[in-house]
């Protein structure tokens, strides 16, 4: 191997690691969507249209009861700053809930396909379990036509799980030296 002059080749760490990262670490790529859900919840509460009101009725007690060299709305134009500062806040408002929507809409997506397929296993469970207690009873009508009763299917488990297990031990006593 070849090194570099002035630099000494480690054997002991991955080739392109000098040791120390000096990558620093990415942002998420979903900061952004986690910020519009957070600012499209925030916007459908009691509490942001309560202190919407209040910043309107302020704004306008403000530009109409104060001097008049402290005022900056007019109220002879219709207090167009005002205007000018809820239709900006609407225009935000609007796209940033329809992508809170869409991210919602992907989770509840991926939430039912989860759901669809836990659904089709227990499905396929339960056919299964079905079609086994058919065979039990279907095997178990073979004894002389008797009624199977809980004590005679219990009685019939437990002697097919002792052939299993002499079978089993059998098994071990044939791989045995």
């Amino acid at each position: 191997m070849m090194a570099r002059p002035g630099r000494q080749v480690a054997l002991d760490a991955p080739r392109g690691r000098s040791g120390v990262l000096t990558r620093t670490p990415q942002p998420s790529r979903d900061r952004f969507g986690r910020a519009t859900e957070w600012i499209a919840r925030a916007m459908g509460t009691p509490w942001f249209l309560v202190g919407l009101t209040m910043f309107c009725v302020a704004w306008l007690a403000w530009n109409t009861l104060a001097a008049e060299d402290l005022r900056f709305d007019s109220a002879a134009n219709g207090f167009t700053a005002l205007t000018l500062m809820l239709s900006l806040q609407a225009s935000y408002a609007a796209p940033l809930i329809l992508l809170a929507q869409n991210r919602q809409d992907d989770r509840d997506r991926v939430q039912i396909e989860q759901d669809r397929q836990r659904a089709e296993r227990n499905l396929a469970d339960t056919e299964y379990l079905a079609r086994e207690i058919v065979a039990l009873r279907f095997a178990l009508n073979d004894f002389a036509g008797e009624v199977v009763t809980r004590d005679v299917l219990r009685a019939e488990l437990k002697s097919l799980l002792e052939r299993l297990d002499d079978d089993a031990d059998a098994a071990e006593e044939d791989r045995a030296p």
